[in-house]
């Protein structure tokens, strides 16, 4: 289940000119592509793409959520970084060449939403900071797994892009 589950935690707050909720991301099984390059999130998509496409899992993003996230972070010198991402698949998918299905453990995050370009409240990662400063003023600590970005629909176009943060919180 992606949305909060009913009294989980349905705070819904302000702060940082973002709106952040708490959700409990079910544990998933997800297949995963990754790419290593100076446009890793570009090269993992066509990938995921490719593979996804094929199977018919883009079409259904409440049923196949895509997420996204550095792996690895960018480094201080260099251009190149990695990016992973995860399309959640039942048991009946299998794996196919340079994509890997894993099972991801669940948990509960701080999330908010924003456009990939042109959103009011800065860009991407100015988003993730107000994100970050919210979680921390609300008395949410970090967990240390990966911050995720989920695609509302991955078929969109760059500037139609709408993405939910979720940034790992302990309860």
């Amino acid at each position: 289940m992606l949305a909060a589950r009913p009294g989980s935690h349905p705070m819904n707050t302000t702060a940082s000119d973002i709106v952040a909720r708490i959700v409990r991301l079910e544990p998933m099984r997800v297949a995963s592509v990754q790419a290593f390059s100076e446009a890793p999130e570009r090269d993992a998509w066509e990938k995921l793409q490719l593979w996804a496409e094929a199977k018919g899992l883009l079409d259904l993003p409440q049923e196949h959520p895509v997420f996204g996230f550095n792996s690895p972070g960018p480094g201080p010198k260099g251009k190149r970084y990695g990016y992973e991402f995860w399309i959640r698949v039942g048991p009946e998918v299998e794996a196919g060449a340079g994509v890997e299905i894993k099972d991801v453990p669940g948990g509960l995050y701080a999330v908010t939403t924003c456009k990939l370009l042109g959103d009011p409240a800065g860009s991407v990662m100015e988003v993730w900071k107000k994100l970050w400063k919210w979680a921390q003023n609300s008395g949410h600590p970090w967990r240390k797994t990966h911050e995720l970005e989920r695609l509302h629909d991955p078929r969109l176009a760059a500037g139609d892009l709408v993405l939910d943060l979720y940034l790992p919180i302990e309860s």
